[in-house]
Formats: structure tokens, C-alpha cells, sequence
């Protein structure tokens, strides 16, 4: 049974109860995800210490995630895009519940990468088809609010992983930290066992086998060799973050280039240079805000030298300003447009990024005061990037697009923690080196989305499209 949206609503009390239950499964599923994800995090210097690594070394775990994650974003998009959004939800909390739970048996580097690999599958499943399930559930007319509501989810998880790590990992270990990751899933499978699907996919796509991207992506005379496409570019991809590649690195990193512009062809087509310019969007919006989100813990427990339990409480206030602003990104989208609202919200956060790094340890309530602004501002207006992304596909291939192009442009959260580490080293100073990547690629982000880059691109290409922002009408800032 799909949800149908209200004619022409406005506000929460329109929205029918199936699409709350609706909206709710989906951020419960979010909610989750960030807890799973964010754990390597917290205790990056407990693994490094357990298994012998540099810090350089220990950061690569975490990019380890993003590494697999332009996998879980097309495969299971396709899924979404051919079976329905609800059936690639339920599949993507299960990979990165199994393989949050995998992580605390891990024995050595590499087997935590590998599973670490597999939670970022299911976390690019989740926020892909979350996402689109959301948007295609709830009135366009409160689209921005539906995502940046629902992405309010994943720092609420952050916090909860926040406050576990600070009971657990002093008693148990950093392994019970992971193996508490599995637990709630139970909860979320049964919530999302009675869910409608999306309306919009339900009136549009439901049973059109011949349109959808696992059409173009598993026919049967392309099935093998995407197969073998998907096995090269993830084998480059693990030589690349996991610093094994040697002089290799440049082929490697043109290699990836090729086989990432060889799916995108398959699934845009003409307008492949749109979801190009998507990527690039992405890409340096993980490298102004993931290194802060990947090495801040290590960074207030080295740099300033603080416990676990003031770790967590300044964790807990940055994980809250992200979800507020989050919200009030949704808000401030549906009222100015979600462009406007992006590119006020990134120069916003500028007045906080340089603060945060600055301060001298000893100023608790103050660091609180300032991590919880900057997220909101920086963090918090990320929130719009689902209808962003979204904006640029149409209904049948808004799930695999939306997936795909982010989870390849998250790769520069793989790139994040390991420029980060680098740049560190080479300065003396983690904190100033965070300030560099923020404060620039913010700038850098918002000209892209200010100037509109991608749907001048793909205007410009003139390929007839039905996606939003590729129709003449979607000029102003929208």
C-alpha cells in the first residue's frame, strides 16, 4: 500500500499517520547508522595501541567504510530503484549492524578494514534509500524539512555512541563497544516490516522493469562485466586508503577515476557529467566537515588532553548542534530555497571553525558552546544534501543516483582523516590542520552549490529531463 501525500500541505498536523510511522522507521534506521559508524572514532587511539599502528595507519580505518560505500550506494539503490525503497532499507541495517558487530572480533588491521568495509555498504544503502524513501513519501512542498529531519537522526546516534563509549570502553574494552552496535536491530525490522512504500515510487516506477538502473546495471550482457568493473575499482580502492600502494598510487588513483566515470555513463547516460559534477560537490563537502567528524576525539584527547568522560560530553554537544541544525536546515530550505538556504548556512560556519580550534584546554563550557554552533552550521546544513542530490534525477533512478554519485563523492571522507593526520604531522599541529581543510573546502562548497555548477552543466548539455533541477524553471535558487 503506497502513503499518499496531502494535496497542498504545509505543516506536520497534514502529514497522515503512515507517513509518520513512515518517516520515523526511516529515522530510527538513521539513528542507528550513526551509532555504528561513528564507534571506529572514538576509540582510534585504544585500536592503535591494541594492534600497534600509527596514528597515519589507525586513520585509514576509518576510511576503510568509504572505501565500500560507492558499492552499497549503487547496488543497493538499484535494488531500491527496481524492488522499492523499503526493501534496501531493511538490507542496509543489516550489513552495518553484522559488520559493527564483526568489528569487535577483529584480530588485526586487516580484518577490521574488511569489516569496517562492510558497515560502510550498509551505511550507503541506508542514507540512499532512507533518504529518497522520505522525499517520494512526504508532500514536495516539505521535502527539505523530510530530509533535513531525517538526517537530524544520524548525530543522535553519534551522541548515544558518545555515552557508551563513555560507560563501556573504560569497563569492557573498545571491542564491547562494537558488539553493542548489533543490539537494537531487532527494533528497526520489526518497525519497518509493516512500512507503506514511497508514493511517488509506488505511482511511478512500481513494476516497470525495463527503466530502473538494476535494468541497465544487471543486464544480462553488462552483468559480468560490471562485475569485474566493480572488483578492479574496489581492489584500487583498498590500495589506495589503506597506503599500500607505493609508487602505484597516481595509476591507481587514474584507474579509479576511469571505472567510477564508466558507471556513471551506464546510469546518467548524456547527463553522466551532471552526476560527475554531483560527486565533485560531495567530495569536498566530506573533506571541509569529515576530518573534524573522523579526528576530533583524537584530537581533544591528544591535543588538549582530555578524559573520555569530557571527550564525550563535547562529543555529545557537537552530535546536538548537528541534529538542531539539521532541523532547521529543513525549515529554512522549504522557506528560501535550498540552495539559499546551503550556501548561508556554510558561510555561517565559518565564524565558528577558527574559534573551536584556537581555544587553549580548560574552557569546557565554551568549546560545548562553540563545537555545537559550528556543527549546526556546518554539519547541521548537510541536511539538505539529500534534496540537493535528489533534485538532479528523476523518480526511477533517484535512489541508485542519489546512492552512487554520494557515496563516490564520500570518498573524500576516506581522504579526509588521512590529509588530516598528514598535514598534521607535517605542522606540528592537528588542530590547525583541521582549520585548513574545514575553513577552505567550506568556501569551496558553497561557490559550487551557490553558482549552481551541476544544473548549469547539465542545461547546458540540453538532454530533455524530467529531474527537478534540470528544468528551465529551476534557474533561481531553489
Amino acid at each position: 500500500m503506497a502513503t499518499t501525500p496531502p494535496a497542498s500541505p504545509g505543516s506536520f498536523r497534514q502529514l497522515s499517520g503512515a507517513q509518520r510511522k513512515a518517516f520515523f522507521a526511516a529515522w530510527l534506521g538513521y539513528l542507528l547508522d550513526g551509532f555504528d559508524f561513528i564507534l571506529i572514532t572514538l576509540v582510534l587511539t585504544e585500536i592503535a595501541a591494541d594492534f600497534d599502528l600509527d596514528l597515519t595507519k589507525a586513520a585509514t580505518l576509518v576510511s576503510a567504510a568509504f572505501v565500500s560505500r560507492w558499492l552499497g550506494g549503487l547496488v543497493l539503490g538499484a535494488i531500491a530503484d527496481r524492488y522499492g525503497r523499503k526493501p534496501a532499507m531493511i538490507l542496509a541495517i543489516l550489513a552495518f549492524s553484522v559488520g559493527s558487530g564483526l568489528c569487535g572480533f577483529a584480530w588485526d588491521y586487516w580484518s577490521l578494514f574488511v569489516f569496517r568495509a562492510i558497515v560502510g555498504i550498509g551505511m550507503a544503502g541506508e542514507y540512499g534509500s532512507s533518504a529518497t524513501y522520505v522525499m517520494e513519501s512526504w508532500p514536495k512542498s516539505m521535502r527539505n524539512r523530510a530530509t533535513g529531519f531525517l538526517l537530524s537522526a544520524y548525530p543522535i546516534g553519534t551522541v548515544l555512541a558518545a555515552l557508551a563509549y563513555e560507560v563501556i570502553v573504560p569497563a569492557g574494552g573498545w571491542r564491547w563497544l562494537f558488539y553493542a552496535g548489533i543490539i537494537p536491530i531487532a527494533l528497526t525490522l520489526y518497525l519497518r516490516r509493516s512500512l507503506p512504500e514511497a508514493a511517488e515510487w509506488q505511482a511511478e516506477v512500481a513494476g516497470r522493469e525495463d527503466v530502473t538502473t538494476s535494468s541497465v546495471l544487471f543486464a544480462a550482457r553488462r552483468r559480468l562485466p560490471n562485475a569485474a568493473l566493480a572488483v578492479v575499482l574496489s581492489t584500487a580502492l583498498v590500495f589506495i586508503f589503506s597506503r599500500t600502494a607505493g609508487s602505484a598510487m597516481p595509476y591507481l588513483i587514474v584507474l579509479t577515476v576511469l571505472c567510477v566515470v564508466a558507471f556513471a555513463v551506464q546510469l546518467a547516460g548524456r547527463l553522466w557529467p551532471v552526476m560527475l559534477a554531483i560527486m565533485l560537490t560531495v567530495f569536498c563537502a566530506f573533506l571541509y566537515s569529515w576530518p573534524i567528524q573522523s579526528l576530533l576525539p583524537t584530537y581533544l584527547k591528544t591535543d588538549l588532553g582530555y578524559d573520555a568522560g569530557q571527550v564525550s560530553n563535547a562529543l555529545t554537544w557537537a552530535g546536538l548542534g548537528y541534529a538542531a541544525g539539521s532541523c532547521l536546515a529543513g525549515v529554512l530550505g522549504d522557506k528560501l530555497g535550498t540552495r539559499r538556504a546551503y550556501v548561508l548556512g556554510l558561510f555561517v560556519s565559518l565564524a565558528f571553525v577558527f574559534p573551536v580550534f584556537a581555544l587553549p584546554a580548560g574552557n569546557v563550557v565554551l568549546l560545548w558552546v562553540l563545537l555545537f554552533a559550528m556543527q549546526a552550521t556546518s554539519q547541521g546544513i548537510s541536511g539538505l544534501l539529500p534534496k540537493y542530490i535528489g533534485d538532479h534525477f528523476p523518480t526511477r533512478l533517484r535512489a541508485a543516483g542519489l546512492g552512487f554519485s554520494y557515496n563516490v563523492g564520500a570518498l573524500g571522507g576516506a581522504v579526509a582523516p588521512l590529509a588530516g593526520a598528514a598535514i598534521a604531522e607535517d605542522i606540528g599541529s592537528l588542530g590547525t590542520a583541521l582549520t585548513v581543510l574545514a575553513g577552505s573546502l567550506t568556501v569551496a562548497v558553497a561557490l559550487i552549490i551557490g553558482f549552481d555548477v551541476p544544473a548549469r552543466i547539465g542545461r547546458a548539455l540540453k538532454v530533455t529531463s524530467d529531474a527537478p533541477a534540470l528544468l528551465p524553471r529551476e534557474r533561481h535558487l531553489t
